[in-house]
Formats: C-alpha cells, structure tokens, sequence
C-alpha cells in the first residue's frame, strides 16, 4: 500500500479513537482543517514537519503515522523505503523501521545536499535523537549550541527542541537517525 494512504488511514484512526474534529486537530497541530482533511483522504504528500506537527499534537510518535502491519522478521532492502523530503527536496529520509507497540524508536537513513539545510521542529516530550554519520559533516543547529560531526561520528540530543540539520561541504551529507521515545 501507498505510503499516503497508510499515513490516511492512521491518521483517520488517531483521530477517532481520541474523538477529536478536524476543527480540534488543527488547533491542536497548527495544521489547516483542509489539510487534515486532504491527507485523511489520501489526497496529499505531507511534508516531514507537517507530520510531525501532526504527531505532536496527538501525543504520539511521527510514525505511528506510517505503521503499517509488520512481519515477524523483517527485511528492508535498499530500494524498499519510501522517500520523504523536507520543504525542499535537498533533504530526504528514508524510514526502515518505524515505532510500534513493541518498539518504542523509529529508524531513518538521511540525506540532504551539498550547501542545505532542514529545520526540525521539536519532536514529542522526552524524546531522544541518535544520530550518526556516514559520509560527509553534519553540523546539528540547537538551541543548545551547534555540534560538528564527521563520518563516523555519533551524537544523542533531547530532540524535544527544535534542531537543524546543516551541510555546508561541498558534498553529499549521509547519516542514520534514530528517534527514541522512553515510556
């Protein structure tokens, strides 16, 4: 199934299990009720942070979203995961596993382009990021300070704040993210 649709169908079910309207959703995520309502139909692409907007406001983690219904074992393979970007298409994610009632993190290969950037907003209360680098130099923006990190490097942040990711090498930037949410 279409990652749209998967993201349509969870979001309808997040949505009536906590018996919230569109109207009470976009308050609550800052997204627009025709928004809500085009991705609750599988008519829409959301962008990353406007997953996330979404997810925060329903108090759960981005792919819950995006779970769909997952084999005892599992093999992701290269060309498997679908594609999401930033508000450009100079950053792109890639999720391989997402959170589940038995997995309580999601786990994404990254890439963004030479001279780009992404702004995240803040992920869910007391989440935690992992990152670690592949190929290029990462610099993670937080309110917090900056943080340089070459291949091969590795950095956990309280993600709850909102960060950004920075390329500012000539080439392109590659790493995993890990995003854990404590019970």
């Amino acid at each position: 199934m279409e990652l749209g649709k998967i993201i349509a169908i969870n979001l309808n079910e997040l949505r009536t299990e906590r018996n919230l309207t569109l109207g009470q959703l976009s308050k609550i995520s800052g997204i627009s009720k025709a928004m809500l309502s085009d991705i609750e139909k599988g008519n829409s692409n959301p962008t990353i942070n406007t997953l996330w907007k979404i997810a925060n406001g329903l108090n759960v983690p981005y792919t819950r979203l995006m779970e769909g219904i997952e084999k005892e074992a599992t093999v992701i393979r290269k060309s498997e995961p679908t594609v999401q970007t930033g508000e450009t298409d100079h950053y792109r994610i890639y999720c391989y596993f997402t959170n589940t009632p038995v997995r309580n993190f999601e786990l994404f290969y990254v890439e963004l382009d030479a001279h780009s950037s992404n702004a995240t907003i803040g992920h869910s209360e007391k989440a935690q990021e992992y990152i670690y680098v592949i190929q290029g130099a990462l610099v993670l923006q937080t309110e917090m300070g900056n943080h340089l990190l070459n291949a091969g490097d590795a950095l956990v942040f309280d993600s709850s704040i909102g960060h950004t990711y920075i390329n500012d090498q000539d080439t392109l930037l590659t790493f995993i993210v890990i995003n854990y949410y404590p019970n």
